[in-house]
């Protein structure tokens, strides 16, 4: 669906100083804001291992640190060509420090992007059940998610995978409040329901 992003919010947190840089810098202007979060790839810090985060000060170094990170991908990148790229880069900066510790980098797991075909008449399926309940024209975007399953259906059995989501923007995704409204909840339900009886009427 659409999405509730305002640059009148963004300016709203920033402080007063940094709204002109905001206003003028091309890279941050709502056309740009969209291009980054539907194209391009981005990556995401989840947390480090190993460092004190507890209540109080204790200045101990620790023996041991960990950091995890994800890169989301888009189509016509290779997840391993990425992960040597990426490992080659960090090994790089580290190498520069002249550091008497060690650096491991490893990947736990990586697959690549899932690109839906919108071509396919299930699409015009899901914008009549759409249009139905929301009563508006749903905007066929690029989102990241982290869904591999998809490509391998699609690739798998050779057929057309589409995803029907019924959140909005303000659900906090992976947040520790993650939630999905009440009104999205029943208006999916609908949706669902609008989408089978159009596909048993092709």
């Amino acid at each position: 669906m659409r999405s509730v992003f305002c640059m009148n919010q963004l300016n709203l947190i920033l402080k007063p100083s940094s709204i002109l840089l905001v206003q003028q810098n091309s890279f941050i202007k709502p056309r740009w804001m969209a291009i980054h979060r539907w194209q391009f790839p981005s990556l995401s810090i989840h947390g480090i291992e190993g460092a004190f985060s507890g209540p109080g000060t204790k200045t101990v170094i620790p023996a041991k640190v960990k950091g995890k990170f994800s890169i989301r991908l888009v189509p016509n990148m290779d997840p391993e060509k990425l992960r040597n790229q990426v490992k080659t880069y960090l090994n790089g900066v580290f190498a520069e420090r002249r550091s008497p510790n060690e650096q491991r980098v490893t990947l736990q797991s990586g697959s690549k992007a899932w690109l839906a075909d919108v071509t396919d008449k299930q699409y015009n399926v899901r914008q009549r059940a759409i249009r139905k309940i929301f009563g508006i024209e749903a905007d066929l975007i690029r989102a990241g998610g982290t869904i591999p399953i998809a490509r391998t259906f699609q690739h798998t059995m050779q057929k057309s995978v589409m995803m029907l989501p019924i959140g909005g923007a303000d659900n906090g995704i992976h947040s520790k409040n993650e939630k999905l409204s009440r009104e999205n909840y029943i208006n999916g339900t609908k949706l669902f329901a609008a989408f089978m009886i159009e596909t048993s009427q092709l």
